[in-house]
């Protein structure tokens, strides 16, 4: 007959209950350097190396957040949505053909075959926006920091 017993077997219990919360806390707290992290790579991007800054209107308007259930810690980084043109640069498109007016003057002015051109208002046929991602790029380049990153903070709490 084989018999065997457990010592520690209370500690052992309690540790493995209380694991869910220290890795539910090391993931939230890494979650949340990850993603300022991705915040500031977007950012870096459209401050000229996907788009050139004319007002910063879309730069200021990313911004980052975690949220943490019982269950899971979710990190995201977005555009606040108050920036009509974030979603063309980021996916390309076509924007539709338009009539544009003069608002602040009499006229619009503009270049033309090499001579100064006046008129009230012009038919813009729309323009082709190519792609220029700077949010799905920066999450593809920090993928493998994500990764890693996420499985590190796993492994420091089963080690502990």
């Amino acid at each position: 007959m084989l018999s065997v017993e457990l010592t520690g077997d209370k500690e052992l219990i309690a540790r493995l209950e209380a694991l869910p919360d220290e890795l539910r806390i090391a993931l939230n707290r890494k979650v949340t350097a990850l993603t300022l992290k991705l915040e500031a790579k977007i950012k870096g991007k459209l401050s000229g190396e996907v788009l050139k800054v004319r007002t910063g209107n879309l730069r200021r308007s990313i911004h980052s957040r975690v949220e943490q259930t019982a269950t899971s810690v979710t990190g995201t980084a977005l555009s606040s949505g108050d920036v009509k043109y974030a979603g063309i640069h980021e996916y390309g498109g076509q924007t539709k053909a338009h009539i544009i007016e003069a608002k602040n003057g009499k006229a619009l002015a503009f270049q033309m075959g090499g001579k100064q051109v006046f008129a009230r208002r012009v038919h813009h046929p729309g323009s082709k926006i190519p792609e220029r991602s700077y949010l799905r790029s920066s999450l593809k380049d920090m993928r493998d920091e994500i990764i890693t990153g996420l499985n590190e903070a796993v492994a420091e709490v089963v080690k502990a």
